[in-house]
C-alpha cells in the first residue's frame, strides 16, 4: 500500500535528517505541545452566558434536537466535526506503530482540515486490531460526528471497515488512503491523456502495487472509463493472473489476467501506455520505460523513492509525463488535494455518505482547476510560473481555489445524486460564502465587488506588462468588474498572457496603449508639457518623460477622459508614482492634502487605519481632512464609520503637541460633520474596548468598537498597519488613496492577484461616483 503521497514537505537530504529531526521535535514541542486545541464559539464571560451554555439554557438545545433529530447541526457543532480515526497499523512510512504514537500525524491531519477548509476535527485513536470490535467502535460514535475519516488502517482489513461503516452509517466515511490517492492520481491521469491526445478507453495500463491505494486507483479509473482488460496488475508476487494461489485476494482478482505468457513488471510493460506504481521505490528501471510506447504516462507515487526518479525516465523517454509523491518534482499526488473540499461539499449538504458520484465530480473539477489560470500561486511556490502542461497536471497544495470549485462540485454531486439532506438551494451564494473563507476580504469587499459589476468602468493599468496585472485582470474579466486597458508593449503582454496560460484576448478583453507607437503621443506631451511648464519641464523633457514614464501615461488617460481610473505601483516607488497623480490628476477642490487609509480585516473584525503613506506629521486641519476622506472610504463598504481619533493621551490626559493636535482635530471634524460617531483623542485600545472605553470615559459619543483609526503621524499609522498585519495574519486591502481629483491608486511591488484585484473593485465604484458627481465630495453626515 502506497503510505503515500501524504507527505508535505521535500524528501530531505539524509545529511538534513538530524536537523530536521530536531526541528520537527521542536516544532511540536512549543509553544504549547502539540498542533491542535480546542477554542470556544461563544462569549462565556458573565452569569447569563454560564447559563444559556449550560444549565438551564442547554436544555432547550437538548429538546429541540430530541424532537427533531436534524437540527443537531443548528444547535452544534456536529455539521461541521469529523473524526480522524486510526488504530495506528500502517502510518505513514511507519508501519504499525499503535494508535499512541501515531497521534501527531492524526493532529496533522486534524490542521490541514481546520486550514483548508475550515473543518474541525477530533483525531480518534484506537487500541484494537480486531477489524469486527473497531467497526462497532466507530459506529457508535455517529452521534458526535458528522463525518469519519479513516486514516492509516493497514490492508486487507481496512477494506472491510470502511464498507461495513458506509452501511451501517448515515454519514460520510472516508478512508483517504485509498480514495485519496485514487482522485487525485485519476484527475492527473485525465490531463495527461489530454495533453498526449490518448484516449482512456483504448490505453494500456501496468500498475505495481495491489494494496489498498492501488486498487482504489484502479477502480476509480475504471469508472472513468478505462478498460479493466487493458489493465495489468503486478504485486511483489508478479503479474497477478487468473489461477495464481499465491497471495490472492477478491480486490486482487478482479484485476487477475487471463492467461500465463506474463510474469513480471518487465514483461508487462512492454508497449504500455502508463504506468500506475504505488509499491516501492526504484522498482521501475530505465530499461522499461524505454520499451513503453510513446509520450508514455508514468505516475511512480511510492514514498519517499518513487519508483523512477523523473530524470531517470526523462532519459530514456523524454516525452514521457511523470507524477510522483514528491514536493520537490513536479505533479504531487499530494492527498490534501482532495479530502478537505470532499468533506466540506459532503458536510455542506448534509450528505449522508460519500459516493462514486461526489468522487467523480471532485475528479472532474480537479483535472479542470489545473487547465485554468494559476492566480497568486507564483508568489506562494518561489516565483515559479504554473500553467497547464506536462510539469502542471494537477493544482498545488496551497492553490485557494481549490475549496470554491471541488467542493461546489461534491455538493453538487451529492444533490444531484440524491443523498444530500440540506440541499443547497443558491449555488452562487454558498460559492461565495466559500470565497469569503479562502479570501478573508470577501465579505467585506462583496458590496464593493456588487455595485463594480453593476456598470464597470474603464480602469487603467500603468505597468500591463506585469504578471501580477494580467492575472487580476483574467479574473476581473472573468467577474465582469472592470474594463482594462493597459500600458505596455502589445508584443510583450501576448508573450506574457501566452506563458501565463491566461484566456484574456486584447481587442477583446482589454485593450493596450503601447508607450512607443501610439497615435496620441503628441496630445500626450502637449498636455503633460502645459501642465508642466512652469515646473522646469521643457518640450524635449515632456517628450522624454511621457515616452518612458507608464504612469505618467495612465495619468494622463484618466486626466483626459480616455480611462475612469488608474492603478499603479506594482513595480517602482510609490512616493514617485504619487507625485505623479499629483501632477497630472492633482488634487480634489474640496480637500487639502493626498492621504492614504488601509484596511485590515481578521476573525477579529476589519479597521480602517490612516493616513499610513502620505503624511509624515500633518496638522490639525489635515488630519480633519484625512478622517473626512477616510469616513467617505468607509461608507462606500456599505459600513457606518465609528471614528477614533488615536493618541497616547486619554480624553486630555496629556498636555502636549501631539495630543492637542488631535484634540483641535476633534473640533474641526464636529464643525464640519457634527453627527459624525467620531471622538478622541484616545489610546487604541481603548479605541477597540467599549467596555475598557465606558470605565474610564462613560460620556464619549463613540458607541461600540471603533472601525476607523485616524493616527497622529504616519510614523504611527506605517507601525500600527504593518504590526496588526503580521501578529494577528490579518489580510490587507490598501493603501486606498483620498483626495485626488480623479480615482487613482498607488499600490505596492509587493501586491497580489488578490489586492490588485480589490484595489480594482474600489476604484470602478469610486469612477461611478465622478459619474454621479458624488466623488470626493465631504460625506453626509
Amino acid at each position: 500500500m502506497n503510505e503515500d503521497s501524504k507527505g508535505f514537505g521535500k524528501t530531505p537530504n539524509p545529511k538534513d535528517d538530524t536537523a530536521l529531526r530536531e526541528a520537527a521535535l521542536e516544532y511540536h514541542l512549543k509553544p504549547t505541545p502539540g498542533k491542535i486545541q480546542v477554542v470556544a464559539t461563544k462569549a462565556l464571560t458573565t452569569q447569563k452566558d454560564l447559563a444559556m451554555a449550560y444549565s438551564p439554557g442547554v436544555a432547550a438545545a437538548c429538546e429541540l434536537i430530541e424532537a427533531d433529530p436534524a437540527e443537531v447541526s443548528n444547535m452544534t457543532s456536529r455539521g461541521n466535526l469529523v473524526a480522524v480515526i486510526t488504530n495506528g497499523t500502517a502510518v505513514l512510512g511507519l508501519g504499525d506503530i499503535g494508535p499512541l504514537a501515531s497521534k501527531p500525524v492524526m493532529e496533522g491531519k486534524g490542521v490541514l482540515f481546520k486550514k483548508f477548509a475550515g473543518i474541525d476535527v477530533f483525531d480518534i485513536e484506537i487500541e484494537e486490531k480486531d477489524p469486527e470490535k473497531l467497526i462497532e467502535i466507530i459506529a457508535a460514535l455517529e452521534p458526535t460526528f458528522g463525518g469519519i475519516n479513516l486514516e492509516d488502517i493497514k490492508a486487507p482489513e481496512c477494506f472491510r471497515v470502511e464498507t461495513e461503516l458506509k452501511q451501517r452509517m448515515k454519514i460520510p466515511v472516508f478512508h483517504d488512503d485509498q480514495h485519496g490517492t485514487a482522485i487525485i492520481s485519476a484527475a492527473a491521469m485525465l490531463n495527461a491523456l489530454r495533453l498526449t491526445g490518448k484516449a482512456i478507453e483504448e490505453i494500456t495500463l501496468v500498475a505495481s502495487g495491489a494494496g489498498a491505494a492501488g486498487i482504489a486507483c484502479l477502480e476509480l479509473l475504471v469508472d472513468l472509463g478505462m478498460r479493466r482488460e487493458n489493465i495489468i496488475v503486478c504485486d511483489s508476487r508478479g503479474v497477478i493472473y487468473v489461477g495464481r494461489d499465491v497471495d490472492m485476494d477478491e480486490r486482487k482478482a478482479l484485476f487477475a489476467r487471463t492467461g500465463d505468457d506474463l510474469k513480471t513488471l518487465g514483461d508487462a510493460i512492454v508497449g504500455a501506455d502508463a504506468f500506475l506504481g504505488v509499491s516501492i521505490g526504484g522498482l521501475l528501471k530505465p530499461e522499461m520505460v524505454a520499451a513503453m510506447a510513446d509520450a508514455p504516462i508514468i505516475f511512480a507515487l511510492a514514498n519517499p523513492n518513487p519508483e523512477i526518479r523523473p530524470d531517470e525516465a526523462r532519459a530514456v523517454k523524454p516525452d514521457a509525463i511523470i507524477a510522483t509523491g514528491r514536493s520537490d518534482f513536479p505533479n504531487q499526488v499530494n492527498n490534501v488535494l482532495c479530502f478537505p473540499y470532499l468533506f466540506r461539499g459532503a458536510l455542506d449538504v448534509g450528505a449522508t455518505g460519500i459516493n462514486k458520484e461526489m468522487e467523480l465530480a471532485c475528479v472532474k473539477s480537479l483535472a479542470k482547476l489545473a487547465r485554468m489560470e494559476s492566480g497568486d500561486l507564483g508568489t506562494t511556490y518561489s516565483g515559479e510560473t504554473l500553467s497547464f502542461g506536462p510539469e502542471y497536471l494537477i493544482p498545488k497544495p496551497f492553490d485557494q481555489r481549490l475549496l470554491v470549485h471541488l467542493a461546489p462540485a461534491v455538493a453538487q454531486a451529492a444533490m444531484d445524486s440524491g443523498v444530500a439532506t440540506r440541499p443547497i438551494e443558491d449555488m452562487q451564494a454558498y460559492k461565495e460564502k466559500l470565497s469569503q473563507f479562502v479570501y478573508r476580504s470577501g465579505l467585506l469587499m462583496k458590496p464593493v465587488f456588487d455595485a463594480a459589476r453593476r456598470d464597470p468602468k474603464r480602469v487603467v493599468f500603468a505597468e500591463g506588462e506585469e504578471a501580477v496585472v494580467l492575472r487580476a485582470v483574467q479574473t476581473l474579466v472573468d467577474d465582469n468588474i472592470a474594463i482594462p486597458l493597459l500600458v505596455g508593449r502589445p508584443a510583450v503582454i501576448e508573450h506574457q498572457v501566452e506563458r501565463l496560460g491566461l484566456r484574456i484576448r486584447q481587442g477583446v478583453d482589454f485593450e493596450v496603449t503601447n508607450p512607443a507607437s501610439d497615435p496620441r503621443y503628441e496630445d500626450y506631451w502637449k498636455t503633460y508639457h502645459r501642465i508642466m511648464q512652469r515646473r522646469g519641464v521643457s518640450p524635449d523633457t515632456a517628450k522624454a518623460i511621457v515616452r518612458t514614464r507608464s504612469s505618467v501615461i495612465a495619468a494622463l488617460m484618466v486626466e483626459r477622459g480616455e480611462a475612469d481610473a488608474l492603478i499603479t505601483g506594482v513595480v517602482g516607488r510609490f512616493q514617485r508614482k504619487l507625485d505623479y497623480i499629483m501632477d497630472v490628476i492633482g488634487k480634489h477642490p474640496g480637500y487639502s492634502t493626498l492621504a492614504s487609509v488601509a484596511v485590515l480585516t481578521s476573525a477579529q473584525g476589519s479597521v480602517f487605519i490612516a493616513d499610513n503613506h502620505v503624511n509624515e506629521n500633518p496638522d490639525a486641519e489635515t488630519i480633519a481632512d484625512i478622517c473626512l476622506m477616510a469616513v467617505e472610504k468607509v461608507r462606500l463598504f456599505g459600513i457606518k464609520p465609528k471614528v477614533a481619533l488615536i493618541s497616547h493621551s486619554t480624553f486630555g490626559s496629556h498636555q502636549d503637541e501631539s495630543s492637542a493636535k488631535m484634540r483641535k482635530a476633534l473640533e474641526i471634524i464636529r464643525q464640519r460633520a457634527p453627527d459624525l460617531e467620531v471622538d478622541g483623542e484616545m489610546p487604541a485600545d481603548v479605541a477597540l474596548s467599549p467596555d475598557y472605553r465606558k470605565v474610564i470615559f462613560p460620556n464619549s459619543r463613540l458607541r461600540g468598537r471603533a472601525n476607523l483609526l485616524i493616527m497622529p503621524s504616519l510614523d504611527a499609522a506605517h507601525v500600527a498597519v504593518n504590526l496588526t498585519r503580521v501578529m494577528t495574519d490579518a489580510v490587507s486591502i490598501g493603501p486606498i488613496l483620498m483626495g485626488s481629483a480623479k480615482p487613482a491608486h498607488v499600490l505596492s511591488p509587493s501586491a497580489t492577484v488578490r489586492r490588485v484585484v480589490n484595489m480594482t473593485a474600489i476604484a470602478v465604484v469610486e469612477a461611478q461616483q465622478v459619474s454621479q458627481g458624488t466623488f470626493g465630495f465631504l460625506p453626509d453626515s
